[in-house]
């Protein structure tokens, strides 16, 4: 699929790098760089694998892995891609030559390629129904806004051919169905109203009603092109579940449906507006300009 995205003005926002996403530094090692979306996700799984894989595939992290896995930008994340092997980016790596990933880092590195040449796209932090059965499984994924179509097209970078036999994916990770994502907001949403049990969503100990809203804060931030970590903590999700009060179980309904509404629009106000509205919503500045190499909670 080829994508036709520059004329969407209302789009120009996600087109532009946001702090941990620009990748200005690296326009010589990406200049070559292919521009259709499957060749793009190739690059990225030619280059990062995700930990679960890489745990069964080959041997274990090293502590240089561990820190650029705990890295928080792309251009961090791309030195060291390119420290383990500086063969131009079109070529696929051995799996012991690629950078440990999770699903965040598979999203933010398509991210900053597409920004990288002016396209409109951005990381969506939800849960998807085909990694885990019968379980809502935390996952990033990425949209790209389709001015032909004139919608955001759902993009999984890290579902390469052997994931999608292992976990029997029969539908294209390059526009994945809506049914198989349930964004964050969405999932509040269900849950707040009981026609979801919150126990089913989250990753490994981590689920439930806290899980959500860790889950939906983080996308939130990803919708202001801020693409935290997926262990990041801070503000409004530092609370314990039985110490929110009615105005802040009011604030995240909020969020939530500013999130779930932000797929029928290609524009970015609504979420910028909430987003600048209250600091628990926002991590600290400093720590989107400095990159981070160690996990740590805010």
């Amino acid at each position: 699929m080829t994508y036709h995205t520059r004329s969407a003005p209302a789009a120009t926002t996600y087109a532009q790098a946001g702090p941990l996403t620009d990748l200005s530094a690296y326009r010589t090692q990406l200049a070559p760089l292919p521009e259709t979306i499957a060749d793009l996700c190739r690059v990225v799984q030619g280059v990062l694998m995700h930990t679960f894989w890489q745990g069964r595939d080959t041997r274990p992290l090293t502590e240089e892995h561990r820190q650029a896995l705990y890295a928080r930008s792309a251009a961090v994340k791309l030195a060291a891609i390119l420290h383990l092997d500086d063969r131009p980016l079109t070529i696929a790596r051995s799996p012991d030559r690629r950078l440990p990933a999770t699903s965040r880092d598979h999203s933010l590195l398509l991210v900053a390629l597409l920004r990288h040449q002016r396209v409109p796209a951005r990381s969506r932090c939800g849960f998807v129904t085909y990694i885990a059965p019968q379980h809502y499984e935390e996952h990033w994924l990425v949209e790209y806004w389709d001015d032909t179509e004139g919608r955001w097209i759902l993009v999984d970078p890290q579902m390469d051919a052997d994931q999608r036999a292992a976990l029997n994916v029969t539908f294209d990770p390059l526009d994945i169905p809506r049914t198989r994502f349930l964004s964050s907001g969405a999932a509040w949403q269900h849950c707040r109203s009981g026609t979801l049990d919150p126990s089913l969503f989250g990753h490994l100990e981590d689920r439930g009603m806290h899980a959500i809203r860790c889950t939906l804060i983080r996308d939130l931030a990803a919708l202001n092109r801020v693409e935290m970590q997926p262990w990041d903590r801070w503000g409004l999700m530092l609370p314990p579940d039985e110490m929110l009060n009615d105005a802040d179980m009011t604030l995240l309904d909020t969020v939530a449906h500013a999130t779930v509404g932000a797929v029928a629009t290609p524009s970015a106000d609504a979420v910028e507006a909430l987003y600048a509205s209250d600091s628990r919503l926002r991590p600290p500045y400093p720590w989107l300009v400095t990159p981070g190499i160690i996990p740590m909670t805010i």
